[in-house]
């Protein structure tokens, strides 16, 4: 564990109360065992990052623990691969195990079918051949109770023999499940006897074919968190309706501890979707890179952006934890991003829309100019930018004919090329389309690095690139992905439609400064003027690419 995780994930909040009283009064012999529990279906998104941070936070901040565990009862849906990405992201954020231990609901198994069979035992359970739209509407309604099961009163010794041959791989998928015996007229549509068990014939990820059924996640998410010692059981209030079930259940099992589900409100993001089946939707649609485009939140989207372990952690401290849901501005989590690395990204210049710029008067061949790689932090160092006799400026940066309060270049005027010198532009070179191609421009020799000798004053600085040492960069303008706060709310609006046009401009023709050529992956900086870029995992020396992870200021509502 970090120390900052302690201090902005578990901000004063209703859990810490509750858990500071539990400590107080000495329940659970004063532990504090939490869990994140993902089920290993998809990759882990920004929403995610809040429940991370909350119960590593939790535990770190009352010296307990928190365990890594997937949820992995499904295998239909479950892939290493989403496993693996799991660990990773966890990792990515700063939260580690010591020892290092990934747990996994399929390690208990033998122990849920163990505790299934004494639910039979004891009139608690039955196997049910209903299909499952039969159960649906056997279930009833909110406004209707339930009807019983035709098989609800099977005896103990058939529904013991029907679940064991369902071990034994006897039936087909779907022909029978076990269901809890508790109350079909329940308020509550989850206390209706829910499945508990049922029938999948395919590979586990871990147990590969030593099993043919296997548990649904109300059932295995107490019990594992019980098997483990988990002391509060931290979720979002979709669950909330699950609680009664989830205390059912493990008060038929009295040998096992009973942990207190207590829940928060999840994490939305505005103009952005969070649903697996949206972003899959919009991957299938080509409307998005992949999971890992840096426009979705998903934490492998937001990492190749450029966003930081620990900006995510701040973000959600900031934001921190409630019963109310909301919906967060998508500009607090960019504050975030920018606060953090404007104190650690070092900076560099870039220019997107190269215009040429010849100093007609510069003698020399070459020269190297220093400049901090940091302006506040001079422990950081500086690098040399290489200066002579062509460089590039930003074509925004000249204007024949210039609009009021306009600083930059202009014909006949002067402007200071940052950490070099004052040139004045002096001719400016056309094509047979009247578009600029170029400037002549002469170089005040005795402003390097200051102003000019004659004191006279130049309002404007600008950034530029060396012609003959600049990189060649792709550089993408990354933007929200969509136009409206909260997509697809409209049912009767097809999402997709609603995506921001603009979310994405890629810049192919950039010129950077020849220091991004060592530059590794997934390294940030700040363009000056521009904001602050990452190097995607698709870069090249010879061609760089970059990500645009925030602008300098929040420009979206202007």
């Amino acid at each position: 564990m970090i120390d900052t995780v302690s201090e902005t994930s578990a901000n004063r909040n209703f859990i810490s109360d509750i858990i500071e009283k539990d400590i107080a009064s000495h329940k659970n012999d004063g532990k504090v065992i939490t869990r994140f529990p993902p089920e290993p279906n998809g990759f882990l998104h920004i929403g995610h990052a809040k429940s991370i941070c909350l119960n590593f936070g939790i535990a770190e901040t009352y010296h307990g623990q928190c365990h890594l565990r997937m949820d992995d009862t499904n295998p239909s849906a479950e892939e290493q691969t989403y496993i693996d990405s799991i660990i990773e992201a966890v990792h990515w954020l700063g939260f580690t195990q010591s020892p290092p231990r990934i747990f996994y609901a399929s390690d208990y198994f033998e122990q849920f079918y163990q505790l299934a069979e004494q639910l039979i035992l004891d009139g608690k359970a039955y196997v049910c051949d209903l299909s499952n739209d039969e159960i649906r509407t056997y279930r009833g309604t909110l406004t209707s109770p339930g009807v019983n099961s035709p098989y609800r009163d099977r005896s103990v010794e058939t529904n013991l023999d029907l679940f064991r041959r369902m071990r034994l791989g006897e039936f087909k998928d779907g022909e029978k499940v076990l269901r809890a015996k508790i109350n079909m007229a329940s308020a509550n549509i989850n206390m209706r006897d829910p499945v508990i068990y049922r029938i999948k014939h395919c590979s586990h990820p871990r147990t590969k074919d030593k099993w043919c059924i296997y548990p649904m996640y109300d059932f295995a998410h107490c019990v594992s968190d019980a098997i483990e010692g988990i002391t509060h059981s931290l979720c979002t209030l979709e669950f909330e309706d699950h609680r009664p079930l989830y205390d059912w259940f493990l008060d038929q099992f009295p040998q096992l501890p009973h942990p207190q589900q207590i829940e928060f409100a999840r994490l939305s993001l505005s103009f952005t979707v969070t649903s697996k089946r949206k972003i899959l939707e919009l991957i299938q649609n080509n409307l998005v890179d992949g999971w890992d485009d840096p426009r979705l939140p998903t934490l492998m989207g937001i990492r190749r952006r450029g966003y930081t372990p620990s900006a995510i952690r701040n973000f959600c401290a900031m934001i921190g934890v409630t019963k109310q849901d909301s919906v967060i501005d998508f500009s607090r989590l960019e504050e975030c991003v920018r606060d953090d690395l404007n104190e650690t990204a070092p900076r560099r210049m870039c220019v997107l829309h190269p215009l040429k710029i010849t100093l007609t008067n510069y003698t020399k061949a070459e020269e190297w100019l220093s400049a901090p790689n940091h302006p506040q932090k001079p422990e950081l160092g500086e690098r040399q930018l290489p200066f002579s006799k062509e460089l590039y400026i930003e074509k925004e940066d000249f204007a024949e004919n210039p609009p009021p309060g306009f600083f930059r270049l202009v014909p006949g005027g002067e402007v200071r090329l940052r950490y070099a010198y004052i040139i004045r532009c002096e001719e400016v070179i056309k094509d047979a389309n009247g578009e600029v191609t170029e400037l002549l421009c002469t170089v005040d020799p005795a402003s390097k690095g200051g102003n000019a000798a004659d004191g006279r004053k130049v309002k404007g600085t600008i950034h530029w690139v060396n012609a003959q040492h600049a990189l060649n960069a792709t550089v993408r303008l990354y933007d929200r992905l969509f136009n409206v706060a909260n997509p697809g709310a409209d049912k009767s609006v097809d999402f997709k439609t609603q995506l921001n046009p603009d979310s994405l401009t890629v810049e192919a023709d950039a010129k950077v400064e020849p220091s991004l050529k060592e530059a590794a992956i997934n390294t940030s900086f700040q363009l000056e003027r521009l904001g602050y870029f990452v190097v995607d995992r698709t870069s090249q020396p010879s061609s760089m690419v970059l990500n645009r992870t925030a602008a300098l200021r929040d420009t979206w509502k202007k």
